[in-house]
């Protein structure tokens, strides 16, 4: 068995450093939480090709085990426990066209767990058993187009409790289309625009219960559709670009806490915010600078069954871990 890679602890220097302007600006009301680098507990990852290290991760996701996968611009998928060391390593399939920019963890049968793949540039979702076994049958998608069950730039594919998957997609189209656990097409929805349904790369999805989350990242917003129907209906639709507090620039990724709060990671902002379902701000965290409690274009956040966060700090090629009572 391959020896751990040590995980780099933060000394006080560190943390005393990380303090000073990592915090977004915040209006003096006080109405607005704010949380201090004295928070992050442990920043793991640098920038190489050996297992451990990064070269731009960009996509995260966890398993009830609270594994951590993780693929880079190699097009590895590297495997890690909580604390970050790291377990196992595998190449994706192909990687000349481009690589990899979603993951989720299929866990609606336990007794078959799978890691599903948005394989962006080649215009599929292809799945993995938790060890890296490549399952062929169980591809949906690999041609380009605008038919059902064609693809463009694939984003990100999840599943609900009932095993239905849910793909997006960016370029030539922006919808999201839904496909029964044996890939059968059932339904699609979007279309490029920024009108209440449509899309502007939406960049990450996330099922919680009936609902589905989706990332808007290129229209700066957050959508919530309701999965209780054949094709989802729009609940709501939240966010403002800019970069004021509760504003969005880029959301790239979010995370539903255990308390139903909403922890969106800004690629533009380089930061994380945390909000109601509704759309309210309730605190802010991180800022622009490669100190620990800093950011530089953060792609992916996952949440562990201990709610501590873990944030896909993308070109500072590393994760940084924070709880997320301090968000």
């Amino acid at each position: 068995m391959r020896k751990p890679i040590p995980v780099r602890q933060l000394n006080r220097r560190e943390l005393l450093f990380a303090t000073g302007g990592m915090l977004a600006t915040i209006p003096s009301s006080g109405c607005v939480a704010t949380s201090g680098a004295g928070t992050v507990d442990r920043v793991w990852g640098r920038r190489g090709f050996s297992d451990g290290r990064f070269l731009k991760p960009r996509a995260i996701t966890i398993d009830p085990a609270d594994q951590l996968y993780i693929v880079d611009t190699t097009g590895r998928i590297q495997v890690f426990d909580a604390d970050g060391n790291h377990l196992r390593t595998w190449i994706t399939l192909d990687t000349q066209n481009g690589r990899p920019t979603g993951l989720a963890f299929d866990a609606t049968n336990p007794a078959d767990p799978r890691l599903l793949v948005a394989d962006t540039h080649y215009y599929r979702m292809i799945v993995y058993s938790p060890d890296g076994e490549l399952r062929t049958e169980q591809q949906v998608g690999g041609e380009s187009g605008f038919e059902p069950g064609q693809f463009a730039f694939v984003t990100d594919a999840v599943n609900d409790r009932q095993g239905n998957l849910y793909i997006g997609e960016y370029g030539a189209s922006d919808r999201i289309q839904k496909f029964t656990a044996d890939g059968e097409f059932v339904a699609q929805w979007g279309g490029t625009g920024s009108e209440p349904g449509q899309f502007l790369r939406p960049q990450s999805l996330v099922v919680d219960d009936q609902t589905l989350w989706i990332a808007d990242a290129c229209n700066h917003r957050i959508a919530r559709y309701d999965l209780q129907h054949d094709t989802p209906k729009l609940v709501s639709l939240w966010g403002t670009e800019g970069d004021r507090p509760g504003q969005l620039h880029y959301p790239y990724d979010l995370a539903i806490d255990q308390d139903g709060t909403v922890i969106v990671c800004e690629y533009g902002n380089q930061r994380l915010q945390r909000f109601t379902p509704e759309g309210e701000l309730l605190s802010t965290w991180g800022g622009p600078g490669h100190a620990p409690g800093q950011l530089y274009q953060p792609w992916g956040v996952v949440i562990d069954s201990k709610r501590r966060v873990h944030v896909l700090d993308s070109n500072n090629h590393r994760v940084q871990r924070v709880r997320a009572a301090m968000i």
